[in-house]
Formats: structure tokens, C-alpha cells, sequence
């Protein structure tokens, strides 16, 4: 099983910087904006969003809030261990708002239709949209795209894309992992 280094830490930085001027320029003040992160890997990449765009750009009034899909996958009991649910924590309305969904690779699309949802039980957006920080374009189940995207990967299936978060691992960095 081998490793190769997609992204170094300064390098996901400059990615993070580069997401957060897209999203000032398509939602200037947040007012009718809100990110949510999708637990448990997209909350790391939200937060790091939400603190850059509140300290380095000054934007106000971004609000952060974190979906927990677990129960709405279409794969939850297909797997041989019970699953752990992580917590829904969105303390504002999102009818009708933008939301912004935040998760750190997208890879067959499941995820995010389980978002979309989950999403459901806090009202009616007026638009979504999808930011993530690894798209595996070639590796697709579900006619799903983002909007931002900090790097394109070209994986085969047997490969792995492993993001690592300073927060829970201790460094950042990205790896595509041979099995």
C-alpha cells in the first residue's frame, strides 16, 4: 500500500484563502448566506472557512452550522458495525437562504444527495450550493458537481483520497492511497 502527497499544508492553505475570495465574490455579506459543514471531514474544512472569511476578510454575519447524514445514506445498514451518528448542530433558519454544503472530497455524489435530504427537515433553501476541497471527478454515481472545488483528482477506483486535518490528525495534508 503506497502514499503520494497531493497537497502539503501551506498548499491546502492557499487552496482554503482561494474558496474564501470565491465565496466573497458570489456572496459579498453573508447576510442571506449560510455554510454548513457535513459531519464528521467537512466540518474541518467549514470551520477553517468561516474563521478565514471572519478574521482575514472581515466578512460578517457568516453562519456556520453542521448536518449529520448518517441516517440518511442509502448505505446505512448495509455495513457489518453499527454506525456512530455525529451531531446536527444548525442553530438558524435556512428557508429561504443560500447554503452553502461544505465537505472535503466528493466522490460518488451519496453523500450529498443525503444531504440534500437531511437538509429538508430545516426548511426550504432558496439555492444550494456545493464547495469541496477534493473533487474526484471520474469516480461519480449521482449527477452531482461542485461549484467550488479546491483540486481536481483523477483517482481510480481502487485509490483513496485521505485528507487529514490538523484539528484531528494532528497535520494537514492530502494523500491518494493505493490499496
Amino acid at each position: 500500500m503506497g502514499q503520494k502527497e497531493l497537497l502539503s499544508a501551506k498548499e491546502i492553505n492557499i487552496i482554503l484563502h482561494r474558496l474564501a475570495c470565491q465565496l466573497l465574490e458570489n456572496h459579498l455579506d453573508f447576510s442571506d448566506t449560510v455554510l454548513v459543514g457535513l459531519q464528521p471531514r467537512g466540518k474541518y474544512l467549514a470551520q477553517r472557512l468561516e474563521h478565514i472569511l471572519k478574521a482575514e476578510y472581515g466578512a460578517d454575519g457568516v453562519q456556520l452550522g453542521l448536518l449529520d447524514i448518517t441516517f440518511f445514506r442509502d448505505d446505512f445498514r448495509r455495513g457489518d458495525k453499527p454506525l456512530q451518528a455525529n451531531s446536527t448542530h444548525i442553530d438558524f433558519l435556512i428557508e429561504g437562504k443560500k447554503v452553502v454544503l461544505v465537505d472535503d472530497v466528493l466522490y460518488t455524489g451519496r453523500s450529498i444527495r443525503a444531504a440534500l435530504t437531511a437538509l429538508q427537515s430545516f426548511g426550504r433553501p432558496s439555492e444550494i450550493e456545493l464547495l469541496t476541497l477534493i473533487d474526484r471527478r471520474f469516480s461519480r454515481h449521482l449527477p452531482i458537481q461542485p461549484n467550488y472545488r479546491g483540486r481536481q483528482v483523477d483517482a481510480i477506483n481502487h485509490e483513496k483520497v485521505k485528507v487529514l486535518w490538523e484539528e484531528n490528525d494532528g497535520v494537514d495534508a492530502v494523500y491518494l492511497i493505493e490499496d
